[in-house]
């Protein structure tokens, strides 16, 4: 009779087991986001492939990685353009499919993955934004 309580134990764990089992769900974005962050890598890449890093400034989160120095569109040619978009990255930004997650505050993002880095696109009080380039673990 003693085993009876264990086998009940053992079998309320494997019936939970599944449950700890299964995969983290997938985030997915509204298609009122999905729209709006088309619109804006479409414009985005446009701008890649016109070799403009005006244009991207534009569609950056100024001043660049919270780097005070590059705040404003001519420091951002001068020092994040050589450096994050090499010809190489901007070949695949303009090809290789976002992903959506949220961040740890909730907020929605899109991220792209090119030459050892990871490109960032947050949505914004002022819509999407490149927030952030780290490198890829």
């Amino acid at each position: 009779m003693k085993t009876l309580p264990g086998l009940v134990i053992v079998a309320a764990l494997a019936s939970l087991a599944p449950a700890f089992a299964q995969a983290p769900r997938k985030a997915v974005a509204s298609p009122a986001v999905q729209q709006e962050f088309d619109g804006f890598i479409g414009k985005f890449r446009a701008a890649l492939k016109a070799n403009d890093p005006a244009a991207v400034a534009a569609m950056t989160k100024l001043p660049y990685m919270a780097d005070a120095s590059i705040s404003n569109a001519a420091q951002f040619r001068a020092k994040a353009w050589p450096q994050d978009f090499t010809a190489k990255n901007r070949a695949c930004l303009q090809r290789t499919k976002p992903v959506y997650d949220r961040d740890g505050a909730g907020n929605e993002v899109y991220a792209i993955a090119c030459g050892g880095s990871i490109f960032t696109f947050t949505k914004t009080s002022a819509g999407f934004q490149l927030t952030d380039v780290d490198i890829a673990d």
